[in-house]
């Protein structure tokens, strides 16, 4: 029978989970070390405690969305922070943009504080402040929220029997069935989640989905996973392949018997036994990262106490780094020489000012590099030392001079931070 229209073909056999008693041995093993072995993280105290089911699931979501694109390490003492401030959905409402950005600098991927807030808002303005309590409800009536952290917030905070696919899970499921088609393929995907929502433990999904995501983060690693050590080691056909090569006279695990098929490598890229398991997943080729320059402008006048201040401007309300603050910057033209830069820099001050601007005034100080996730960002950095006050052109950006302790107490980049060093 044709399958009906979006629906993943099914997997072949040896891709998929078929043996309920193996179902069940994956499940105990893998919860028995994650009860041996977890990481003791704040938002699992919280999860495990906190007697309020808002609260519960506000804690979960505010670690989840930290943890998008970002290392447990670097999330800890931001998500302490964050909870000690706004230790609920109420108290999150009613803080401004400015203050989320502030607490947010440093962590990356900005729009994540901004749609946690603006979610948080519509929580308590239009759900009474009651958190959706299933996966479905949460990725439709929050914005912001997604396929997985929707899965992540159900079944850790209210139990709900649903998986997640996250990068450390994808990496899991494609090594434990030989998964080498590109691992960011919608098939691969939607299989990866029929995959998931069939193994996740009944009695414990929260705790059966962290454990398997922290087995990604700390065993079944990128590079030199730690096999010796896996829980799940007896279940995993990339293992298997390993230690006996092609299993004979079954069917090779790479081409499973089937033409074809969706979930193996492509013929052109066949098992390569130096890599044993790190030969799953494979994963489309990179995008170049888009390469940009921009002309910063460190404008500096002396404060009323003889200390150095500094003038920074707040970026537009949306697109990339929105609403964060820094020191007046527009893009440059590639293959500009210097003396062009400056002068193009001269005259956006000069419009921006409204005032005279001597290209030979500014001084180059250096280029600062940023890699954001697809940009790859130069900063070419000159400053300007201004004597007394000036008065900004009333079309410009907000503006405010700061003191190097403000600068850094304000919402800004990463990448600003690198330019004032």
């Amino acid at each position: 029978a044709a399958l009906p229209a979006g629906a993943a073909a099914p997997a072949p056999a040896r891709h998929r989970f078929g043996d309920p008693a193996e179902v069940g041995a994956l499940r105990g093993d893998l919860l028995a070390w994650y009860d041996r072995c977890k990481r003791d993280l704040p938002w699992r105290a919280l999860a495990a405690t906190e007697p309020d089911a808002d609260r519960r699931g506000y804690a979960v979501w505010v670690s989840e969305i930290m943890l998008q694109q970002t290392q447990v390490a670097t999330v800890i003492d931001y998500y302490n922070r964050w909870m000690q401030k706004w230790p609920t959905l109420q108290a999150l409402a009613q803080a401004s943009l400015e203050e989320v950005n502030e607490l947010w600098a440093g962590l990356g991927y900005y729009s994540r504080g901004k749609r946690l807030q603006e979610a948080a808002k519509k929580v308590v303005s239009e759900l009474a402040g009651h958190m959706p309590r299933t996966a479905e409800d949460l990725q439709k009536l929050l914005p912001g929220v997604g396929r997985y952290t929707a899965g992540a917030i159900a079944s850790i905070s209210y139990g709900q029997a649903t998986g997640v696919v996250d990068g450390n899970v994808i990496r899991v499921l494609c090594r434990l069935r030989c998964i080498g088609a590109d691992s960011s393929s919608p098939v691969v995907i939607d299989q990866l989640w029929d995959m998931a929502n069939a193994l996740v433990d009944r009695s414990r999904p929260g705790d059966f989905n962290q454990a398997l995501m922290e087995l990604g983060a700390t065993v079944c690693v990128p590079k030199a996973p730690l096999c010796g050590e896996c829980p799940v080691k007896q279940h995993c056909q990339a293992r298997r392949r390993k230690l006996f090569g092609k299993p004979i006279p079954m069917p090779d695990v790479e081409d499973c018997g089937v033409g074809d098929c969706p979930l193996c490598p492509p013929a052109t890229e066949p098992w390569d036994s130096s890599l044993g398991v790190t030969n799953f997943p494979r994963k489309a080729a990179k995008k170049q990262p888009r390469v940009t320059r921009t002309a910063t402008c460190v404008l500096e006048r002396r404060g009323s106490c003889g200390t150095p201040e500094y003038l920074i401007v707040q970026r537009p309300s949306s697109g990339l780094l929105a609403g964060l603050w820094e020191f007046p910057s527009f893009p440059l033209a590639q293959d500009l020489q210097e003396k062009e830069e400056r002068e193009a820099l001269a005259d956006h001050l000069q419009a921006w000012m409204g005032q005279p601007v001597a290209a030979k005034g500014l001084r180059f100080i250096g280029e600062v590099t940023h890699i954001f996730s697809h940009i790859h960002q130069t900063y070419v950095v000159y400053s300007l030392p201004l004597d007394g006050d000036m008065t900004l052109a009333p079309a410009s950006s907000p503006s405010r001079w700061v003191t190097e302790k403000e600068f850094h107490a304000s919402a800004v980049s990463t990448a600003m931070k690198k330019v004032l060093e």
